[in-house]
């Protein structure tokens, strides 16, 4: 997997990759939609460095964990990189996705497929994730989370969400994280209903509960 270095501040927000890693050359991947109206496309993925591969098997578990809970909701995907996760939720009936990305061509990507999809129900953000949380904000019914490794943002990320307004009072966060952290602290009204591990990765499900 490729890893953003840490100390450089323009690594924060650009975490998951295309489903099949671009190439070194400079060239192009593409992210496959598994399920849903969508089902089969292959969309362009920017060769941007950083962009870390989340892999068909890892996201079918991850959708299978939602796939009663997508229907009409309002979806967070707070480490948009190829967007992967927001197109899938949208294939498969969400009723509004909001992308974040920091890096300009990755979200630029994510904008012209989702006008080639025609989908006219999620918005792109070309802005940093936790100066965006830190504002007020609606409430959401999934929430995506997978920063990029050793950057140290996921406790912040957890913490403005919740102090924000960002979750519904039953929303579902799914959290994507280098293994070696172990699980991550979150707030005592979270409960994690589902936990996996591949490789380098683990990720989680949690249910939040109204206070």
């Amino acid at each position: 997997m490729v890893r953003r270095n840490p100390k450089n501040p323009a690594n924060r927000n650009t975490g998951r990759g295309n489903a099949s890693a671009a190439n070194a050359g400079g060239g192009s991947g593409f992210v496959r939609i598994i399920a849903g109206k969508w089902r089969g496309r292959k969309l362009p993925v920017k060769n941007v460095e950083g962009l870390r591969p989340t892999t068909d098997r890892v996201k079918e578990t991850v959708f299978n964990w939602l796939a009663a809970d997508l229907y009409e909701a309002r979806c967070l995907d707070v480490f948009a990189g190829s967007g992967g996760l927001g197109l899938e939720a949208l294939s498969r009936q969400a009723e509004q996705v909001t992308l974040l990305e920091l890096d300009k061509g990755a979200a630029s990507q994510i904008s012209q497929n989702l006008n080639t999809l025609k989908a006219d129900n999620a918005t792109v953000h070309n802005t940093d994730a936790l100066s965006y949380l830190s504002n007020k904000g609606q409430p959401f019914d999934v929430v995506f989370i997978d920063p990029p490794f050793r950057n140290d943002l996921l406790s912040d990320v957890i913490s403005k969400l919740e102090q924000n307004g960002w979750l519904s009072h039953n929303a579902l966060i799914y959290i994507e994280a280098e293994k070696e952290l172990g699980q991550p602290v979150v707030p005592t009204h979270w409960d994690m209903i589902k936990e996996k591990h591949a490789g380098q990765v683990s990720f989680r499900l949690y249910q939040r509960e109204e206070k």
